[in-house]
């Protein structure tokens, strides 16, 4: 007895009915696959790996671009322009202001530099007026007093003239005379030199120097010899020196007579301080 004939006999229509089940199956797979699918992730649902003969670098791994920095809002030109004019018009008043300034300050020096040249020449101006004045007054009592001594010059001689006519017309002279009577009247010839002699100690003199200035002095005597008085007929030059020839003859207060016991009412002597 064989296998087949054990094995029971094949049911009507047992292909079908699988194939039809698989069919069923197969298709709850898919619905329950597409159900779990639409929920999940997205990612590729499957990898593969590519291999070559040559080894090659690995890309850079790609990063993603930096955020754009936000831009700086963007400035006012209108406010810039409205700036800038305020600046440019700050500038210029301050330059307006500055340039004023600066001519005022010139302004000042010049009128104070005219004002000193204005000072300045009224000063010299009153300066030159000033010494023009002087200079007229000095040349004016340069010539009063030239004409003053001219004048006493001539009082000096004409009254030494007088005198000495007077001391030759003593004792009934005449001037001019030859005779015995006119000699007589006549002071003797050392009588000068005795009076000289009584004055010149008395004269205190300490200049000395080249120059020897002549002094001439006009002496009034009483009978009895006493000076009476002194007037400087012609000035030495010396101040210093008349004063002490002067000076000596009030001192003396008397002269002495001469030989014949007479006194002259008036003699006139000169002195130098080298004689």
């Amino acid at each position: 007895m064989t296998t087949a004939a054990l094995r029971p006999p094949e049911t009507a229509g047992l292909g079908r009915g699988i194939v039809f089940a698989l069919c069923a199956h197969g298709l709850l797979i898919l619905a329950l696959t597409y159900g779990l699918n639409w929920r999940s992730d997205a990612s590729p649902a499957f990898e593969a790996e590519l291999w070559s003969a040559v080894p090659q670098v690995a890309a850079p791994r790609e990063e993603a671009p930096p955020e754009p920095e936000p831009e700086p809002p963007k400035p006012d030109m209108l406010a810039q322009q409205r700036a800038a004019e305020e600046a440019a018009a700050e500038q210029r008043e301050a330059e307006i202001a500055i340039a004023k300034a600066k001519k005022l300050k010139e302004d000042k020096a010049r009128e104070e530099a005219e004002k000193r040249e204005r000072d300045k020449a009224a000063k010299d101006k009153a300066a030159k007026d000033k010494a023009a004045r002087e200079k007229a007054d000095k040349e004016e009592q340069d010539r009063k007093k030239a004409k003053a001594a001219k004048e006493a010059d001539a009082r000096r001689e004409a009254l030494r003239q007088e005198n000495l006519r007077r001391i030759h017309g003593m004792a009934g002279g005449t001037p001019g005379s030859t005779g015995a009577a006119a000699q007589n009247s006549a002071p003797s010839s050392g009588y000068a030199g005795r009076i000289k002699g009584k004055i010149r100690p008395l004269i205190i003199y300490a200049e000395e120097g080249a120059a020897n200035p002549t002094a001439e002095v006009q002496v009034t005597l009483g009978p009895d010899g006493r000076i009476l008085g002194t007037r400087l007929l012609k000035p030495s030059g010396d101040g210093e020196w008349d004063r002490a020839v002067l000076r000596a003859i009030d001192k003396a207060e008397t002269l002495p007579r001469d030989v014949d016991g007479r006194v002259p009412p008036v003699l006139i002597l000169t002195f130098r301080p080298r004689e």
